[in-house]
């Protein structure tokens, strides 16, 4: 950090001095800095004895702004193409965000891509581009993240999940109402773009069974289902009375080779391919043993199922979704006739998922015992449809079920063979 001085300079200073891409930041200076000492004199002090820093600066670094280094370290240099897009990941460390980042890190550049969480983000996380901690329920962090790094958009992923969020229903709408409030009140005052995905949980009891539609009725039996719903209408909202850029994906049950399950009602199938995965590896590593001559007993222990063998729900292989999510983000706005849409895949029962993992590894097996998380499946479509999607933006998904098992069994098999060596 040696030679970066701050010095405090006016509005019209740092319009002059600072880059294009954070002029409208310092337009809405009087309104930021009214909100920060509104906060910043009701806040407290919190559990570490520490008080945040107001939202608004008008600082600059050398009469620049931050920029990112590689890593998640803080460095001044070249910006960079200033055409490009900025984007944000919150919950970046997430189910969805540790595959998501990647992937946009190589469609857009590793410098463009701002990952953040308040997790601790893993080695590779930090190594392929820009990390900040940010808890998004504190409006002057991600004011500040927004600010420091010229963010264009925010593709909004921090979130607590269904089953979790059952286990603390308090929590799951603090963090995820307040989260899109910040996100979507930010993107007014500095016209940034938003993506925020949704879920199958915002249907419920009422929803049809069999194609639900994107425009139905929505009576979430869930915290989270209730917190998607809220995010859904106040997108919509600022959409209409602001003109924010907000859209929006009903993510179906997300089925991943990378990332561990994250507390959903759908974790089923992924931890389905693990076990079957794990027996695989025993199996083999026997079978080059030469005290044994027969499979190993891992086979003859089933996989608990925590849904009935018939609860069939809408499922999407995480290659899918990434790319659903990508094209919804540089879908032209005027190709959209809504700002949240229905996707679809596949939709799948436990016992018919666990039928196709079996012809790929003999020893599995299956046994149901429903918990809690059956009455939730319950409450959500078999199948959604959307045909909205597929028409204003050309979606289409890739993945069948049989494709989708191969490709995760043979995924979960090298990353085990890897770990071995």
């Amino acid at each position: 950090m040696a030679g970066l001085h701050w010095r405090v300079c006016s509005t019209a200073e740092a319009m002059t001095a600072c880059p294009p891409a954070l002029h409208r930041f310092f337009r809405s200076a009087s309104s930021f800095s009214s909100v920060a000492q509104k906060e910043t004199s009701n806040r407290v002090s919190g559990s570490s004895g520490a008080q945040s820093p107001p939202i608004h600066f008008a600082g600059q670094r050398n009469s620049r702004a931050l920029s990112t280094a590689p890593g998640g370290y803080m460095s001044t240099g070249r910006w960079g193409n200033k055409n490009a897009t900025r984007y944000l990941i919150t919950g970046a460390c997430g189910q969805v965000g540790q595959e998501l980042l990647p992937y946009m890190r190589a469609r857009f550049g590793s410098r463009n891509v701002i990952a953040s969480d308040v997790r601790s983000a893993p080695r590779h996380m930090l190594d392929g581009g820009p990390f900040n901690y940010l808890d998004v329920t504190q409006y002057d962090q991600l004011a500040r993240v927004v600010l420091e790094h010229g963010v264009d958009a925010i593709v909004h992923l921090a979130a607590m999940l269904p089953a979790a969020g059952e286990k603390s229903p308090q929590l799951a709408l603090q963090v995820n109402n307040a989260g899109t409030a910040n996100v979507l009140e930010l993107a007014r005052l500095n016209s940034l773009r938003v993506f925020c995905p949704s879920s199958i949980a915002v249907f419920g009891p009422s929803t049809p069974k069999q194609l639900a539609p994107d425009e139905t009725a929505m009576r979430p039996s869930t915290a989270y289902g209730i917190s998607k719903v809220h995010m859904e209408l106040l997108g919509e909202y600022y959409h209409r009375k602001f003109g924010v850029d907000f859209r929006s994906l009903r993510y179906p049950g997300v089925i991943s080779s990378e990332a561990m399950p994250g507390g959903g009602a759908t974790d089923y199938a992924v931890e389905m391919f693990r076990h079957a995965a794990h027996i695989h590896s025993t199996n083999s590593t026997n079978k080059t043993d030469s005290t044994h001559n027969t499979a190993s007993t891992a086979g003859t222990y089933p996989y608990r199922c925590f849904l009935r063998a018939d609860a069939t729900l809408p499922m999407m292989y995480m290659p899918d979704l990434l790319r659903a999510t990508v094209s919804l983000l540089e879908a032209p706005s005027r190709s959209l006739s809504r700002r949240t849409y229905n996707v679809a895949a596949l939709s799948v029962s436990p016992s018919e998922l666990a039928a196709v993992i079996k012809r790929e590894v003999p020893t599995f097996d299956a046994v149901y015992e429903p918990d809690f998380r059956q009455q939730i499946a319950e409450s959500w479509p078999q199948h959604v449809d959307d045909s909205i999607a597929r028409r204003d933006w050309n979606w289409t998904h890739e993945f069948g079920l049989e494709d989708m098992a191969q490709d995760m069994l043979a995924r979960l098999r090298d990353s085990s063979q890897q770990r071995r060596r």
